[in-house]
């Protein structure tokens, strides 16, 4: 009988190979010709943007936030669509009073010998080719997720990263966040004992990525655009525009919910629990609440097992409903519990010898808890002790920050680095699949592909 990889294995394996980059980039042990290429501390890192939609609005008021303290400058933008480019540039004028130089296509934006490193914020299936592309190019890239909607698409993303000498960040933005920090912190301690399920409900209550009035639908022409570039390689389809801008809502484009919100859930979980890619998978849900063009639910749950280390990842989400959101790490001895949805910092450890079957009283209310010593709430340095926020910007400095600083170190393993990219694309494509296919589907670690049946 055929013996699976293991996630021990699969995980140690992977560890060795991010330790062997660090090694490998550290100055003691770089070429002369390598380490020439070290951005200084006083060095300009100068930045381009591929893909100009409202992602990438983010992306420069990030890199605008950091401008100072980390030297940035932006000097070119990228898209297809003539209108998004001459915006970007506009607002980057206003941003940074400088001008861009604009492109229509990639290829000719990263013939610039100046740029260090580029932002990619476009569809969520065109991704991974373009960081691909990118890394080919010799520079830095910092990739929205999810890395990919597809199985070999990640691989190709995978493969290029790993071939060239370029420092990658995906866009899961938490994941350099202090309180997910001091969140695997804890769990890393062992004080919350065995962990066997993690629960996500995180909500919305809007027909979200569908906006029947938007503006860009109404204003865009085939003839300023390049919709055969934009499809990159999708079967063929006449133009339209509420695919090009709602992707998210679309089955060919996106799994809207999987790709957006849980490669995010999956993506805190193997950081939380040092895992990687679940074994199985089930999903199920409906579009329930929202009954318009969309073609992805609004309403999802998947569950996912995760075998060698024995839990059960739970993640929900609802677009008609926005009450109640969580995320729960319930251990033998403790459970951490966050108010809030996706990227929450406001969590609270609960020790289990208390017997609560209730959970918090929230009759008498979370202060009379908290100074009962039924609750403890978990700080950082950040927030001073106090509560922290349960909704924060996607545009913390955090993540970029960290990309920055390993492109000086030449540090090719940031927090987000092209591993956990690879590891939170599968998890989102077998919830797609699972739940498009109404199967239990699995992960085979040795020939890397999802399949209907258990490997043994």
């Amino acid at each position: 009988m055929k013996k699976n990889v293991s996630r021990r294995d699969f995980i140690g394996k992977t560890a060795a190979g991010l330790a062997g980059v660090a090694v490998a980039s550290s100055a003691s042990s770089m070429s002369a010709a390598s380490y020439s290429k070290i951005i200084g501390a006083n060095d300009r890192i100068n930045i381009g943007f591929l893909g100009c939609g409202g992602r990438s609005r983010g992306h420069q008021s990030m890199v605008k936030a950091s401008e100072k303290d980390k030297n940035l400058a932006v000097v070119a933008v990228c898209d297809i669509w003539t209108l998004n480019k001459e915006k970007a540039a506009a607002n980057l004028k206003k941003l940074f009073g400088t001008d861009v130089k604009q492109f229509k296509y990639s290829e000719e934006m990263l013939k610039m010998p100046e740029i260090d490193g580029v932002m990619i914020g476009t569809g969520d299936f065109q991704h991974a080719k373009l960081l691909a592309e990118v890394v080919a190019a010799g520079k830095d890239c910092y990739c929205e997720k999810p890395m990919a909607t597809d199985v070999d698409d990640a691989k190709l993303a995978r493969k290029a990263s790993l071939a060239s000498k370029q420092v990658v960040q995906l866009g899961s933005q938490w994941l350099s966040d202090p309180m997910q920090i001091k969140v695997r912190e804890i769990v890393r301690s062992g004080k919350l004992g065995q962990i066997t399920k993690i629960e996500q409900v995180w909500n919305d209550n809007n027909p979200r990525w569908h906006v029947p009035t938007d503006p860009d639908v109404a204003a865009i022409r085939e003839e300023d655009t390049d919709w055969n570039r934009w499809l990159l390689g999708k079967p063929y389809v006449p133009f339209d525009p509420w695919k090009y801008f709602e992707f998210r809502i679309f089955r060919d484009y996106s799994g809207g919910i999987t790709s957006q919100w849980m490669s995010h859930g999956s993506g805190l979980v193997h950081f939380y629990t040092d895992t990687a890619i679940p074994d199985s998978m089930v999903a199920n849900g409906g579009i329930f609440g929202w009954p318009d063009i969309r073609q992805n639910p609004d309403t999802f749950q998947a569950l996912a097992t995760y075998a060698d280390a024995k839990f059960l990842h739970s993640y929900t989400s609802n677009y008609a409903s926005m009450f109640g959101d969580y995320t729960c790490i319930r251990g033998k001895d403790g459970t951490l519990f966050a108010h809030g949805g996706e990227g929450s910092a406001r969590w609270f450890f609960i020790p289990e010898h208390q017997h609560l079957p209730g959970g918090f009283d929230f009759y008498s209310g979370m202060k009379a808890t908290i100074e009962s010593g039924k609750a403890e709430i978990v700080t950082t340095q950040e927030y001073d002790m106090k509560l922290g926020p349960v909704n924060l910007s996607d545009n913390m400095p955090y993540h970029l920050n960290n990309w920055i600083d390993c492109m000086r170190s030449r540090n090719l393993s940031p927090n987000g680095n092209i591993h956990t990219g690879f590891w939170h694309s599968i998890a989102s494509i077998m919830a797609t699949q699972a739940y498009r296919e109404g199967k239990k589907l699995y992960w085979d670690r040795t020939k890397e592909e999802i399949v209907d049946h258990p490997v043994i």
